[in-house]
């Protein structure tokens, strides 16, 4: 005998078809999770670029305010000598000045720290970062425009891979369901057949063919259809709780995304006055220091507030661009 056989099953109950639909809801899934990783991945690369930027404007008015707290310095010791101030006047601008030198450094390692992470997340090795850090604290963050919140909430890579888990893990079920049902087959054979070899191929006296019928219940192995079906369900159930979580998750993270932006706005035109009148408030303290109508005590204490301010004021424009991304 030589011939061909064949096999069909008639997918009567769906099985076949809702198997096909969760295999390819399962891959739209996988895709979806990995533009989720690359979103992750592009809003970590920003927000490292942003820290670089803060990080660089840090450095500068530390060091703008070194050379003022350097200034005072002399200005202390010139006193010092005159008898106008105390050693303990003196050693206090010292000490001031070597806080700001060492804050100096840190915020080196800290740069070289964040330059070192962004070429990492950029696939490359240790090397310097072009940047442009003047326009940094000028920079306005871009206006959010939520639409309506349910279409916001559908546009994340998130929500759509659980969505699309949750199709697949009900088309499972309804899978698994048919498997308790009788199958239909069709098989099908076509050959050649003979007694001797040498009549095998003559046709058509040779030819054999059928076409059957095939009618099959699940009886012995009912109980691991069972357990099948089961397992099916309960990936339901964790398919749509994990749904829930996630929209759920979307939906406060987006709603403190916006409540963010909205107050670091209003902070950071509050930290802007208050730097400014700092900033005014160290060439009054100077003046009055000199002229002998205030303390050693308020500089020290106007120059520090200044400079807490003045990195807060950084802090708050990073965060604000953070929150845009």
């Amino acid at each position: 005998y030589w011939g061909f056989q064949s096999s069909w099953e008639i997918d009567v109950w769906g099985k076949l078809r809702n198997a096909k639909k969760a295999a390819f809801s399962k891959y739209l899934g996988s895709i979806e999770g990995k533009n989720f990783v690359i979103t992750n991945l592009v809003a970590e690369v920003a927000n490292t670029y942003y820290e670089l930027l803060a990080l660089d404007n840090k450095l500068k008015y530390v060091k703008q305010m070194i050379e003022l707290q350097k200034n005072a310095l002399e200005i202390v010791r010139i006193q010092k000598e005159a008898s106008m101030v105390t050693e303990l006047a003196v050693k206090q601008f010292e000490a001031q000045v070597f806080n700001s030198q060492s804050m100096e450094f840190d915020i080196r390692q800290q740069i070289t720290a964040s330059e070192n992470k962004l070429n990492f997340l950029l696939g490359r090795y240790p090397q310097p970062i072009v940047r442009d850090d003047s326009l940094f604290l000028a920079q306005l963050p871009m206006q959010v425009k939520t639409g309506i919140p349910s279409q916001l909430l559908r546009n994340r890579p998130d929500i759509k891979q659980t969505e699309l888990e949750l199709y697949a893990a009900n088309c499972d079920v309804k899978a698994a369901r048919a498997e308790f049902y009788p199958s239909l087959s069709i098989n099908g054979s076509v050959g050649f057949n003979a007694f001797k070899t040498s009549y095998l191929f003559i046709s058509p006296e040779s030819v054999i063919y059928s076409l059957l019928g095939d009618l099959t219940a699940p009886l012995i192995n009912r109980s691991a259809i069972q357990a099948e079906f089961n397992k099916s369900k309960a990936y339901q159930v964790e398919a749509l709780y994990n749904y829930e979580k996630t929209i759920l998750n979307g939906y406060v993270e987006v709603s403190n995304e916006m409540s963010s932006i909205n107050n670091l706005q209003q902070s950071y035109e509050q930290k802007k006055k208050a730097v400014d009148a700092l900033t005014n408030s160290i060439d009054i303290s100077n003046d009055l220091f000199k002229s002998g109508k205030a303390d050693y005590l308020e500089v020290l204490t106007v120059q520090r507030e200044a400079l807490d301010s003045k990195l807060e004021l950084i802090e708050v424009k990073k965060q604000q661009l953070n929150a845009v991304t």
